[in-house]
C-alpha cells in the first residue's frame, strides 16, 4: 500500500492561511470606524427669530402707568 506524501502540506497549509489573512486585511480595510461619540445636549439648540435678535418693548396706550 503507498504512502501518502504529506511533504507539501505545511507549505499548502501555510499559504493558505497567509491568503485568508491578506483577503480579510484587505476586506477590514474598506471599512470606516464610527468617530468617537460627543455628548448630546438634552435640550434641542434654540433657533433665535429675527424679532428676539435685539431687544425691543412696545408699550400699548393701556399699559401705561397712570398719570
Amino acid at each position: 500500500m503507498p504512502q501518502l506524501d504529506t511533504s507539501t502540506w505545511s507549505i499548502t497549509i501555510l499559504s493558505m492561511v497567509l491568503t485568508l489573512f491578506i483577503m480579510f486585511q484587505l476586506k477590514i480595510s474598506k471599512h470606516k470606524c464610527p468617530e468617537a461619540p460627543e455628548p448630546k445636549s438634552p435640550l434641542p439648540p434654540k433657533k433665535l427669530m429675527p424679532w428676539e435678535e435685539k431687544w425691543t418693548k412696545i408699550y400699548s396706550p393701556l399699559s401705561l402707568p397712570p398719570r
